[in-house]
């Protein structure tokens, strides 16, 4: 034992952590980051000062009615985003349906089920899936999975809920293949790898050692995942939500092959509609004069401006939820 002092023991030059004297890295990496966040509100402040620009003949034309009305007629120079809307919160809704459980299912699996080599070969697979070019989603159904519908789950479908209230709107004749509620599979399955993949991320965050102690009092696989993973990766697990309904929403061009781009609105999910994005896709390029792109630009700040509500109500939601 020695009775030297403890600053004598070791090397006796200072640190770099115990330097005196201003540190220019930091104020100089705070403001980078301020320019970085404030060009991001810049852009997006950009972006909708030219989206109204470009459709401002179309608001100052129909005004607030343009929101409501159900007509669309480039003839008469008539336009209504109402049928868009609807298709494009419709379609997106039934994806989630769909997406959402398969997603988490899907996860579960990977993280807590399977043997760890077919956890990472799924997913790795899952992350490939999450890659595909969505116009490759839709030719695929529009040639394979909406004949496939047509003949072999439409019609039982149909049958099944005939005569009954309220679900025999939703599912009723005829069966075509396309519409909304194939529209809305497909981009179920464009979303479920982007959302396996961040909630299985979200899994493997939680801590191992909250998993033993659960496993430890004699709680099951399902309580630990009711108990356990899912309260404590409930904001990823939201965040990965959002990022799949972000993608829904604004998907273009596989709901474009699929759902049949009809601007009316039915009460059936098997019946044509379109979506905000693929009226842009379909008509842009043949939209003439002044009126007509102006109203398609204007669809598209709505469809800005419905992503920005939702992104506000998932926020909202995920500080309820650690309250």
């Amino acid at each position: 034992m020695t009775d030297a002092p403890i600053e004598e023991i070791g090397p006796s030059h200072k640190t770099a952590f115990n330097h005196k004297g201003p540190r220019l890295g930091d104020p100089i990496f705070a403001g980078i980051s301020r320019i970085f966040g404030l060009a991001l509100i810049g852009m997006l402040f950009a972006i909708l000062v030219v989206l109204v620009h470009a459709a401002w003949p179309s608001i100052e034309q129909f005004g607030f009615a343009f929101i409501p009305s159900t007509t669309w007629n480039p003839v008469t120079n008539e336009f209504g985003a109402w049928p868009a809307i609807v298709g494009t919160l419709v379609s997106s809704c039934v994806a989630m349906l769909f997406a959402i459980p398969i997603s988490f299912g899907i996860a579960v699996f990977i993280t807590e089920i399977a043997p760890p080599s077919i956890g990472s070969a799924l997913g790795r697979l899952i992350e490939l899936m999450a890659g595909i070019p969505s116009i490759i989603f839709g030719m695929w159904g529009l040639l394979v999975f909406a004949p496939f519908l047509a003949r072999h789950v439409q019609p039982p479908i149909i049958e099944a809920f005939a005569g009954v209230p309220l679900l025999g709107t939703i599912f009723g004749p005829p069966p075509i293949g396309i519409g909304v509620f194939t529209a809305g599979i497909i981009l179920a399955i464009m979303t479920i790898p982007l959302i396996t993949a961040v909630m299985r991320d979200v899994i493997l965050s939680v801590p191992t050692v909250m998993r033993e102690a659960a496993y430890g009092i004699g709680c099951t696989r399902f309580e630990v995942v009711r108990l356990v993973l899912v309260p404590a990766g409930r904001i990823g697990l939201v965040g990965a939500v959002i990022l799949g309904l972000g993608r829904a929403l604004g998907e273009t061009m596989a709901v474009t092959f699929v759902i049949g781009n009809a601007h009316n609105i039915s009460a059936s999910l098997f019946m044509p509609g379109t979506t905000i994005s693929a009226t842009i896709a379909n008509e842009f390029t043949e939209a003439t004069g002044t009126l007509y792109p102006a109203a398609l630009m204007e669809l598209g700040i709505i469809l800005f401006v419905i992503t920005i509500i939702v992104l506000a109500l998932s926020r909202l939601m995920l500080r309820a939820t650690t309250l």
